[in-house]
């Protein structure tokens, strides 16, 4: 199965009609398509199994809403929800060496309080492209028509729903795989779907109908009444002991991480030394803060020192200097004032009569003689015109800082007092303090380790009888059936129909347990050849078992010891999940379409090259990355780009919520202008 393009209409932030071309190519199966966080990734993925499984998809954004709510909502809140949304997928399926061509149009609208859902699908060239949403396309043959009927039941034969799980995922929740319970229900579906025991099984279910489907006299009919009734109480309890196992699974992780926190509480009142880690821990984090501050105060003090503030220790420089401008101003007004003494001595003299001049010309000599000595100076330092008012400026700017400056001092001062004092109360805290605050949250933890460990017990017993209560129904119900076939042996064609049936349905029970474990082994090879291709610790996990009675996956490292997924790093824990998706996609040979949503998080810089390098361009004959700018970086998408098909950017308009869809990748050239 190989997607082929999808198309959105008014679907989520989805504004408008957004296709993406979802062909790879020879040695590029990878669709790379990046996003930020809350731009449409996770809606494009939904859509993807929406138009597939409708009502039964699981969508991340549903949750525990009613699917109609979950219609009503996912229309995009600028469009008129009369018009309503559709989504629609493009696939190509492989059937006997002959490849089909499908077309699914999921649309719905409004139409008062009520909400309508249109259903079409077309294959190969039978279709029209009419289908708008909220208007059922007819297509042109009737095969069509049964085709949109049937599509829920048409679908599980294509990618069952269960399967879709494992080609559909989202990579930040993929680690809770690395848990042995929860891995165990992927396993037993994944092989059971995945590599065809379900179909085995259901063969042998085919023939025992086969057995069923005679005329039933009144006897049978008691006995077929009977067999329905402890089939619902074998469903009851089936259902009872998922639930249990569940939760015994949840104990189980609060235990470890219960066990965990024991084990390091016990450490640390061995060693005496990890009392009043609270209280350390708040002195160091206000130690902290407070030589911060200081650290900023003498910053600040040195940014001050920096400008004019030290000229305040050349306090008489500084008032000499103010003098010396005040006799050059002076001197400079006096010569000023001279040029036009001259000038008004000429024009008096000219006003006189000639006897009287020469007693007035002695005069106005002398008078500017005594001037002329004030404009001379024994020193001139050629100071500006405007060097008082820069004094004078300078001064304000001197009584600022050094206000500035006595503040910050006393906050220095008050700051280093408080560095002091809590060295003086980090040094002083006692010894006895510290076991007894160890042994305090010691005795603490081991009752909340054993309140957890007492649920597990119950929970362990629950299950134990639970098991037994399905293993006494399922004998019962295999005793009901005995007598059913018994009563049926009326004819040689009834009694060789049954004798056939039962013998194959033996043979198929031994050929399903011999197909089982053939898929098992080749699975464990599978995952831990994945697992050794992606781990940078190459020595960590030396074997890798599954049971095939209870599906559990078990760690084994170099001497043979078990090994707790729990004691993994969380990168670690995600490099196991994925080595057992990718184990089963190569044990079913490739043949579905991978999607991965957020791909790359929690994992360090070298296990994400590896998953570049070596998973990303062979996990499928198709891969869909959802990524982020920070997932595949520009360093990643250049060891990438030589297996990507076709990259997109989805845009986010952060003014009307809306997302649009641009072909290239951030550092693409189609989008080297996105936000």
């Amino acid at each position: 199965m190989l997607l082929r393009k999808i198309t959105l209409e008014e679907f989520g932030a989805y504004r408008g009609k957004q296709s993406l071309d979802l062909t790879v190519k020879k040695n590029k199966p990878i669709i790379l398509i990046g996003g930020l966080n809350g731009c449409g990734k996770t809606t494009l993925l939904d859509a993807i199994q929406l138009a597939l499984y409708g009502p039964r998809a699981r969508c991340s954004g549903r949750g525990s809403k009613a699917y109609e709510t979950f219609l009503r909502e996912s229309i995009n809140r600028q469009h008129d929800p009369t018009r309503g949304s559709s989504v629609t997928l493009e696939f190509t399926v492989t059937v006997d060496g002959k490849e089909h061509y499908y077309k699914v149009i999921r649309s719905w609208h409004t139409s008062g309080k009520s909400l309508k859902e249109f259903l079409n699908v077309f294959v190969d060239n039978d279709y029209e492209d009419k289908a708008k949403p909220g208007r059922r396309a007819e297509p042109d043959a009737k095969f069509s028509r049964l085709l949109s009927e049937g599509w829920a039941d048409h679908v599980e034969d294509l990618l069952p729903l269960e399967v879709a799980s494992l080609s559909f995922f989202d990579g930040e929740k993929i680690e809770s795989l690395a848990d042995p319970e929860r891995a165990a229900s992927v396993i037993e579906s994944a092989v059971h779907s995945l590599l065809g025991v379900s179909t085995v099984q259901q063969l042998r279910t085919d023939l025992l109908a086969l057995q069923r489907r005679q005329k039933l006299s009144d006897e049978e009919q008691h006995l077929m009444d009977s067999i329905h009734a402890q089939e619902t109480e074998r469903d009851s309890v089936q259902k009872e002991l998922e639930t249990a196992s569940q939760k015994l699974a949840q104990r189980r992780t609060e235990l470890r991480n219960a066990t965990r926190t024991l084990e390091s509480l016990e450490r640390k009142f061995e060693r005496e030394g990890g009392g009043l880690f609270e209280r350390r821990v708040e002195l160091e984090q206000d130690k902290k803060r407070a030589a911060e501050r200081l650290a900023d105060l003498r910053s600040s003090l040195v940014q001050i020192a920096a400008g004019p503030l030290p000229l305040l220790v050349m306090g008489p420089q500084l008032k000499d200097v103010r003098k010396q401008a005040k006799r050059e101003q002076s001197a400079a007004e006096a010569g000023q004032v001279l040029d036009v003494l001259v000038e008004r001595d000429e024009w008096l003299l000219d006003l006189l009569p000639e006897d009287a001049k020469s007693d007035v010309i002695k005069k106005l000599e002398e008078d500017r003689a005594k001037r002329s000595k004030s404009t001379t100076l024994k020193v001139d330092l050629g100071l500006p015109h405007d060097a008082l008012a820069q004094l004078s400026v300078l001064d304000e700017v001197l009584v600022r800082d050094e206000s500035r400056a006595a503040e910050l001092l006393t906050l220095a001062a008050a700051a280093t007092e408080e560095v002091d004092q809590l060295d003086r109360q980090l040094a002083g805290v006692p010894e006895q303090s510290k076991v007894e605050a160890i042994q305090a949250a010691r005795e603490e933890q081991l009752q909340e380790f054993s309140r957890i460990q007492a649920g597990v017990t119950r929970d362990e017993e629950r299950i134990t009888e639970l098991k037994r209560r399905r293993e006494h129904v399922t004998a019962a119900l295999e005793r009901a059936h005995n007598n059913f076939v018994k009563t049926k042996v009326k004819a040689e064609e009834v009694e060789r129909i049954i004798r056939y049936s039962e013998k194959a349905r033996g043979t198929l029970e031994r050929f399903g347990e011999v197909l089982l474990q053939r898929h098992i082994s080749r699975l464990e090879v599978a995952v831990l050849q994945s697992f050794k291709e992606l781990m940078r610790k190459q020595g960590l996990v030396q074997d890798l078992r599954i049971d095939t009675g209870r599906f559990m996956l078990t760690l084994s490292d170099s001497d043979g010891e078990p090994i707790d997924p729990g004691r993994l790093s969380a990168g670690e824990r995600q490099i196991l999940a994925v080595s057992l998706l990718w184990g089963l996609m190569k044990a079913a040979g490739n043949r579905l379409p991978s999607v991965i949503d957020t791909p790359l998080g929690r994992l360090d810089s070298r296990h994400r090259e590896y998953l570049v390098d070596r998973y990303f361009p062979h996990a499928s004959d198709q891969v869909l990355l959802l990524s982020t700018d920070e997932e595949i970086d520009e360093y990643l998408l250049g060891r990438l780009e030589k297996s990507v098909a076709h990259t997109y950017t989805l845009v986010h308009d952060d003014s009307n919520f809306t997302t649009s869809v641009v072909e290239g990748y951030w550092w693409n050239s189609g989008a080297q202008n996105v936000a």
